[in-house]
Protein backbone atom coordinates (compact mmCIF):
# COMPACT_ATOMS: atom_id res chain seq x y z
CA UNK A 1 0.00 0.00 0.00
CA UNK A 2 1.19 3.42 -0.91
CA UNK A 3 1.97 6.00 1.98
CA UNK A 4 -0.84 8.29 0.66
CA UNK A 5 -3.52 8.77 3.82
CA UNK A 6 -6.11 6.21 3.92
CA UNK A 7 -9.67 6.58 4.15
CA UNK A 8 -10.28 4.23 7.10
CA UNK A 9 -7.45 1.96 9.34
CA UNK A 10 -9.43 -1.30 10.55
CA UNK A 11 -8.46 -1.25 14.13
CA UNK A 12 -8.59 -4.62 15.67
CA UNK A 13 -8.11 -4.70 19.90
CA UNK A 14 -6.71 -8.17 20.17
CA UNK A 15 -6.81 -10.11 23.95
CA UNK A 16 -7.30 -14.10 23.25
CA UNK A 17 -9.75 -15.74 20.93
CA UNK A 18 -7.16 -16.39 17.90
CA UNK A 19 -9.12 -19.25 16.94
CA UNK A 20 -11.54 -16.03 15.09
CA UNK A 21 -8.90 -13.69 14.15
CA UNK A 22 -8.82 -15.35 10.43
CA UNK A 23 -12.28 -15.43 9.90
CA UNK A 24 -12.24 -11.53 11.27
CA UNK A 25 -9.48 -10.70 8.43
CA UNK A 26 -10.73 -12.55 5.86
CA UNK A 27 -13.75 -10.51 6.15
CA UNK A 28 -12.04 -7.85 5.55
CA UNK A 29 -9.68 -8.71 2.86
CA UNK A 30 -12.81 -9.61 0.79
CA UNK A 31 -13.91 -6.31 0.66
CA UNK A 32 -13.80 -5.00 -2.73
CA UNK A 33 -13.07 -1.40 -1.23
CA UNK A 34 -9.53 -1.15 -0.80
CA UNK A 35 -8.73 2.22 0.60
CA UNK A 36 -7.83 1.04 3.81
CA UNK A 37 -5.16 -0.51 6.47
CA UNK A 38 -5.31 -2.99 9.13
CA UNK A 39 -4.01 -1.95 12.53
CA UNK A 40 -3.66 -5.06 15.35
CA UNK A 41 -3.11 -3.89 18.90
CA UNK A 42 -2.24 -7.15 21.17
CA UNK A 43 -2.93 -6.39 24.63
CA UNK A 44 -0.75 -9.24 26.05
CA UNK A 45 -3.15 -11.79 26.28
CA UNK A 46 -1.94 -15.82 27.06
CA UNK A 47 -2.40 -16.29 23.52
CA UNK A 48 -0.32 -13.48 22.11
CA UNK A 49 1.67 -15.74 20.59
CA UNK A 50 -0.82 -17.57 18.48
CA UNK A 51 -1.87 -14.05 17.67
CA UNK A 52 1.17 -12.75 16.26
CA UNK A 53 1.88 -16.20 14.11
CA UNK A 54 -1.42 -15.44 12.08
CA UNK A 55 -0.83 -11.84 11.91
CA UNK A 56 2.60 -12.83 10.11
CA UNK A 57 0.71 -14.95 8.02
CA UNK A 58 -1.64 -12.40 6.67
CA UNK A 59 1.36 -9.93 6.14
CA UNK A 60 2.87 -12.13 3.71
CA UNK A 61 -0.36 -12.38 2.01
CA UNK A 62 -1.16 -8.84 1.91
CA UNK A 63 1.87 -7.15 2.16
CA UNK A 64 2.46 -3.58 3.73
CA UNK A 65 -1.91 -4.07 4.68
CA UNK A 66 -1.20 -4.62 8.44
CA UNK A 67 0.19 -3.11 11.06
CA UNK A 68 0.84 -4.98 13.91
CA UNK A 69 1.46 -3.59 17.82
CA UNK A 70 2.01 -5.97 21.31
CA UNK A 71 1.28 -4.01 24.34
CA UNK A 72 4.23 -4.27 27.09
CA UNK A 73 1.16 -3.80 29.91
CA UNK A 74 -2.20 -5.16 30.05
CA UNK A 75 -3.98 -1.98 29.18
CA UNK A 76 -7.21 -3.38 29.33
CA UNK A 77 -10.27 -2.61 26.85
CA UNK A 78 -10.23 1.42 27.27
CA UNK A 79 -6.69 1.78 27.13
CA UNK A 80 -6.54 -0.15 23.97
CA UNK A 81 -9.15 1.35 22.34
CA UNK A 82 -7.38 4.37 22.65
CA UNK A 83 -3.59 2.95 21.77
CA UNK A 84 -5.65 2.08 18.54
CA UNK A 85 -6.90 5.62 17.48
CA UNK A 86 -3.03 7.16 18.77
CA UNK A 87 -1.39 4.13 16.05
CA UNK A 88 -3.64 4.64 13.19
CA UNK A 89 -3.34 6.44 10.09
CA UNK A 90 -6.67 6.61 8.38
CA UNK A 91 -9.20 9.46 8.02
CA UNK A 92 -11.67 7.50 10.15
CA UNK A 93 -11.54 4.58 12.20
CA UNK A 94 -13.14 1.70 11.62
CA UNK A 95 -13.01 -0.42 14.76
CA UNK A 96 -13.84 -4.45 14.83
CA UNK A 97 -14.08 -6.39 17.86
CA UNK A 98 -11.73 -9.38 17.86
CA UNK A 99 -14.03 -12.34 16.79
CA UNK A 100 -17.43 -10.63 14.55
CA UNK A 101 -16.68 -10.37 11.01
CA UNK A 102 -17.22 -7.51 8.24
CA UNK A 103 -20.30 -7.92 6.09
CA UNK A 104 -19.42 -7.55 2.44
CA UNK A 105 -19.45 -4.06 0.77
CA UNK A 106 -19.14 -3.06 4.36
CA UNK A 107 -16.02 -0.87 3.53
CA UNK A 108 -17.86 1.16 0.28
CA UNK A 109 -21.07 1.73 2.12
CA UNK A 110 -19.08 3.36 4.76
CA UNK A 111 -16.76 5.53 2.61
CA UNK A 112 -20.33 6.68 0.42
CA UNK A 113 -22.21 7.45 3.43
CA UNK A 114 -18.59 9.70 4.36
CA UNK A 115 -18.55 10.98 1.12
CA UNK A 116 -21.89 12.24 0.97
CA UNK A 117 -21.63 14.17 4.21
CA UNK A 118 -18.42 16.18 4.40
CA UNK A 119 -19.19 16.95 8.08
CA UNK A 120 -19.62 13.47 9.61
CA UNK A 121 -17.60 12.73 12.95
CA UNK A 122 -19.18 9.29 13.45
CA UNK A 123 -21.22 6.57 11.34
CA UNK A 124 -23.65 4.72 13.08
CA UNK A 125 -23.79 1.50 11.33
CA UNK A 126 -27.04 -1.24 11.37
CA UNK A 127 -25.20 -4.20 12.62
CA UNK A 128 -26.50 -8.22 13.36
CA UNK A 129 -26.00 -10.85 15.76
CA UNK A 130 -25.33 -14.83 15.40
CA UNK A 131 -24.20 -17.28 17.37
CA UNK A 132 -22.34 -20.65 15.44
CA UNK A 133 -22.17 -19.29 11.92
CA UNK A 134 -22.40 -15.50 10.40
CA UNK A 135 -24.68 -17.58 7.67
CA UNK A 136 -27.01 -17.91 10.63
CA UNK A 137 -28.23 -14.61 11.94
CA UNK A 138 -30.63 -14.21 14.60
CA UNK A 139 -31.31 -10.17 14.69
CA UNK A 140 -30.95 -7.38 12.80
CA UNK A 141 -30.61 -3.91 14.58
CA UNK A 142 -30.82 -0.56 12.53
CA UNK A 143 -31.79 2.55 13.81
CA UNK A 144 -33.74 4.08 10.52
CA UNK A 145 -35.29 2.48 6.92
CA UNK A 146 -32.88 5.49 5.35
CA UNK A 147 -29.86 6.59 5.43
CA UNK A 148 -29.95 9.78 8.03
CA UNK A 149 -27.74 12.79 9.08
CA UNK A 150 -28.20 14.09 12.84
CA UNK A 151 -26.94 17.65 13.39
CA UNK A 152 -23.91 18.32 15.59
CA UNK A 153 -23.65 18.85 19.18
CA UNK A 154 -26.84 17.99 21.59
CA UNK A 155 -28.76 16.43 18.63
CA UNK A 156 -26.06 13.85 17.34
CA UNK A 157 -25.12 13.36 20.89
CA UNK A 158 -28.33 11.83 22.66
CA UNK A 159 -28.76 9.93 20.20
CA UNK A 160 -26.05 8.48 19.00
CA UNK A 161 -24.49 8.56 22.50
CA UNK A 162 -26.29 5.07 23.68
CA UNK A 163 -26.27 3.53 19.90
CA UNK A 164 -21.99 3.52 20.84
CA UNK A 165 -21.68 0.91 22.82
CA UNK A 166 -21.39 -1.88 20.18
CA UNK A 167 -17.41 -1.36 19.57
CA UNK A 168 -17.41 -3.54 16.33
CA UNK A 169 -18.33 -0.71 13.21
CA UNK A 170 -17.59 1.83 15.21
CA UNK A 171 -16.40 4.47 12.43
CA UNK A 172 -15.41 7.42 14.15
CA UNK A 173 -13.35 10.74 12.42
CA UNK A 174 -9.58 9.80 13.71
CA UNK A 175 -8.28 12.85 14.16
CA UNK A 176 -11.02 13.89 16.79
CA UNK A 177 -11.16 11.22 18.52
CA UNK A 178 -7.27 11.30 19.15
CA UNK A 179 -8.16 14.49 20.56
CA UNK A 180 -10.51 13.69 22.90
CA UNK A 181 -7.83 10.78 24.51
CA UNK A 182 -7.61 10.57 27.85
CA UNK A 183 -7.24 8.06 30.94
CA UNK A 184 -10.06 9.01 32.67
CA UNK A 185 -12.57 6.51 32.22
CA UNK A 186 -10.69 3.47 31.77
CA UNK A 187 -12.27 0.47 33.52
CA UNK A 188 -15.73 1.77 32.12
CA UNK A 189 -15.19 -0.34 29.07
CA UNK A 190 -16.92 2.71 27.16
CA UNK A 191 -14.24 4.82 26.01
CA UNK A 192 -15.58 4.80 22.32
CA UNK A 193 -18.87 6.85 24.08
CA UNK A 194 -16.36 9.32 25.43
CA UNK A 195 -15.04 9.63 22.20
CA UNK A 196 -18.64 9.84 20.84
CA UNK A 197 -19.50 12.58 22.94
CA UNK A 198 -16.47 14.55 22.29
CA UNK A 199 -16.39 14.25 18.59
CA UNK A 200 -19.98 14.95 17.90
CA UNK A 201 -19.78 18.61 19.83
CA UNK A 202 -18.51 19.57 16.00
CA UNK A 203 -19.11 17.01 14.05
CA UNK A 204 -22.83 15.40 12.90
CA UNK A 205 -23.37 11.14 13.15
CA UNK A 206 -24.80 9.80 9.84
CA UNK A 207 -27.30 6.21 10.35
CA UNK A 208 -26.67 4.01 7.39
CA UNK A 209 -29.47 1.15 7.33
CA UNK A 210 -27.28 -1.11 5.71
CA UNK A 211 -25.96 -3.81 8.01
CA UNK A 212 -22.57 -3.32 8.13
CA UNK A 213 -20.91 -5.96 10.45
CA UNK A 214 -22.40 -9.21 12.59
CA UNK A 215 -21.74 -9.72 16.26
CA UNK A 216 -20.87 -13.06 17.97
CA UNK A 217 -23.49 -13.48 20.76
CA UNK A 218 -22.13 -16.67 22.26
CA UNK A 219 -19.01 -15.57 23.51
CA UNK A 220 -18.27 -14.88 27.18
CA UNK A 221 -16.52 -11.48 27.99
CA UNK A 222 -13.12 -11.68 28.55
CA UNK A 223 -12.63 -8.87 30.70
CA UNK A 224 -11.09 -7.79 34.62
CA UNK A 225 -7.46 -8.32 33.29
CA UNK A 226 -5.76 -5.04 33.56
CA UNK A 227 -5.25 -3.19 36.66
CA UNK A 228 -8.17 -0.71 36.22
CA UNK A 229 -10.75 -3.69 35.02
CA UNK A 230 -9.79 -5.88 38.13
CA UNK A 231 -12.54 -6.05 40.96
CA UNK A 232 -15.07 -4.54 38.81
CA UNK A 233 -15.49 -7.19 35.88
CA UNK A 234 -15.50 -11.42 36.52
CA UNK A 235 -13.33 -12.59 33.03
CA UNK A 236 -16.10 -14.99 31.40
CA UNK A 237 -19.33 -13.62 32.53
CA UNK A 238 -21.16 -10.72 33.34
CA UNK A 239 -21.52 -10.57 37.13
CA UNK A 240 -24.90 -8.76 38.50
CA UNK A 241 -22.09 -5.62 39.31
CA UNK A 242 -20.28 -5.61 36.23
CA UNK A 243 -23.59 -4.58 34.32
CA UNK A 244 -24.14 -1.79 37.19
CA UNK A 245 -20.62 -0.86 36.68
CA UNK A 246 -20.88 -0.54 32.74
CA UNK A 247 -24.03 1.20 33.04
CA UNK A 248 -22.68 3.24 35.65
CA UNK A 249 -19.33 3.92 33.61
CA UNK A 250 -21.36 5.21 30.97
CA UNK A 251 -23.23 8.14 32.83
CA UNK A 252 -19.98 8.55 34.34
CA UNK A 253 -18.98 9.41 30.46
CA UNK A 254 -21.98 11.79 29.35
CA UNK A 255 -22.34 13.34 33.26
CA UNK A 256 -18.66 14.55 32.58
CA UNK A 257 -19.26 16.24 29.57
CA UNK A 258 -21.86 18.53 31.27
CA UNK A 259 -18.70 19.19 33.85
CA UNK A 260 -15.80 19.81 31.89
CA UNK A 261 -17.80 21.08 28.29
CA UNK A 262 -20.93 22.16 29.51
CA UNK A 263 -23.14 20.44 27.34
CA UNK A 264 -26.01 18.74 29.50
CA UNK A 265 -28.06 15.98 28.03
CA UNK A 266 -27.84 13.54 31.23
CA UNK A 267 -31.37 13.49 31.71
CA UNK A 268 -31.72 12.71 27.65
CA UNK A 269 -29.69 9.43 28.18
CA UNK A 270 -31.14 8.41 30.68
CA UNK A 271 -34.03 8.63 29.61
CA UNK A 272 -32.94 6.95 26.53
CA UNK A 273 -31.51 4.28 28.37
CA UNK A 274 -34.20 3.77 30.09
CA UNK A 275 -36.51 3.21 27.10
CA UNK A 276 -34.28 0.67 25.57
CA UNK A 277 -33.08 -1.37 28.74
CA UNK A 278 -33.51 -4.75 27.83
CA UNK A 279 -29.98 -5.52 26.50
CA UNK A 280 -28.65 -4.16 30.30
CA UNK A 281 -30.54 -7.21 32.05
CA UNK A 282 -30.76 -9.71 29.63
CA UNK A 283 -27.79 -12.23 30.64
CA UNK A 284 -29.24 -11.53 33.92
CA UNK A 285 -32.50 -13.28 33.36
CA UNK A 286 -32.08 -16.20 35.09
CA UNK A 287 -30.67 -14.75 38.79
CA UNK A 288 -32.83 -15.79 41.43
CA UNK A 289 -35.68 -13.34 42.12
CA UNK A 290 -34.11 -12.32 44.92
CA UNK A 291 -30.81 -11.02 43.26
CA UNK A 292 -32.68 -9.42 40.22
CA UNK A 293 -35.09 -7.37 42.61
CA UNK A 294 -31.13 -5.89 43.91
CA UNK A 295 -29.91 -5.37 40.33
CA UNK A 296 -33.66 -3.99 39.48
CA UNK A 297 -32.32 -1.39 42.80
CA UNK A 298 -29.20 -0.76 41.85
CA UNK A 299 -30.63 0.29 38.38
CA UNK A 300 -33.44 2.26 39.71
CA UNK A 301 -31.33 4.37 42.23
CA UNK A 302 -29.19 5.73 38.77
CA UNK A 303 -32.35 7.61 37.88
CA UNK A 304 -33.80 5.13 35.56
CA UNK A 305 -36.80 4.47 38.18
CA UNK A 306 -38.63 7.61 36.93
CA UNK A 307 -39.25 6.22 33.39
CA UNK A 308 -42.32 3.42 32.88
CA UNK A 309 -40.83 1.50 30.10
CA UNK A 310 -37.56 0.66 32.35
CA UNK A 311 -40.05 -1.38 34.66
CA UNK A 312 -41.79 -2.88 31.65
CA UNK A 313 -38.73 -4.52 30.61
CA UNK A 314 -37.47 -5.97 34.29
CA UNK A 315 -40.66 -7.17 34.50
CA UNK A 316 -41.84 -8.29 31.10
CA UNK A 317 -38.05 -9.96 30.90
CA UNK A 318 -38.14 -11.99 34.00
CA UNK A 319 -41.70 -13.56 33.06
CA UNK A 320 -40.40 -13.92 29.36
CA UNK A 321 -37.31 -15.26 29.60
CA UNK A 322 -34.63 -14.36 26.99
CA UNK A 323 -35.69 -16.83 24.38
CA UNK A 324 -38.74 -15.97 24.55
CA UNK A 325 -38.43 -11.96 24.94
CA UNK A 326 -35.95 -11.79 22.05
CA UNK A 327 -38.40 -13.95 19.62
CA UNK A 328 -40.71 -10.93 20.74
CA UNK A 329 -38.35 -8.10 19.44
CA UNK A 330 -37.06 -9.68 16.62
CA UNK A 331 -40.90 -9.82 15.46
CA UNK A 332 -41.05 -6.20 16.04
CA UNK A 333 -37.95 -4.91 14.18
CA UNK A 334 -38.96 -7.62 11.01
CA UNK A 335 -42.40 -5.98 11.39
CA UNK A 336 -40.73 -2.38 11.45
CA UNK A 337 -37.98 -2.39 9.41
CA UNK A 338 -35.69 -1.53 12.31
CA UNK A 339 -35.44 -0.85 15.82
CA UNK A 340 -38.92 0.57 17.66
CA UNK A 341 -38.47 4.18 18.76
CA UNK A 342 -39.67 5.69 21.95
CA UNK A 343 -39.11 9.33 22.26
CA UNK A 344 -37.10 11.84 19.49
CA UNK A 345 -33.59 12.62 20.17
CA UNK A 346 -32.49 14.69 17.27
Amino acid sequence: MSQTRRLFSICIPAYNRARHLRGLLDSIFAQDFRDFEVVICEDRSPERGQIAAIVRDYQARYPDAIRYFENDANLGYDGNIRNLVHYAAGEFCFFMGNDDVMCAGALENAASVIHRHPNVGLVLKSYGWFDETPERVNQEIRWFNVEKEISAGIPAIRFAFRRSGVISGYIVHRDMANEAATSKFDGTLYYQMHLTANVLIRKSAVCTPKVLILCRGNEPPDFGHSAREEGRFVPGRYTPQARLNMVGGALSIIRDLKETRGINVVDDVIRDYANYFYPYIKDQLTLPWRDFYQLYRGYGRMGFAKYPLFHVYFLLGYALGEKRFDALTAVIRKFLGRSPRFGKLW
